[in-house]
């Protein structure tokens, strides 16, 4: 299941992106993980909507992304 959350609770996460974005970051998207949920959001909008993602979804996404 993917969830579109809200900026609630978003202080309590570490998040990073990936070392290959630029430094400008505006066109990177920025990930924080718990042990049981991967959460994504647009580096551009920090308090926008996110996506939270169970660890096999996210392992999919970035294998079939990878090819």
């Amino acid at each position: 299941m993917i969830r579109n959350t809200t900026a609630g609770g978003a202080s309590d996460l570490a998040w990073f992106k990936s070392s290959y974005s630029s430094s400008e970051g505006d066109s990177c998207v920025e990930i924080a993980h718990t042990p049981g949920t991967i959460h994504v959001r647009d580096s551009k909008n920090t308090a926008g909507p996110r996506l939270a993602l169970p660890p096999t979804a996210w392992r999919d996404f970035v294998t079939y992304s990878s090819r």
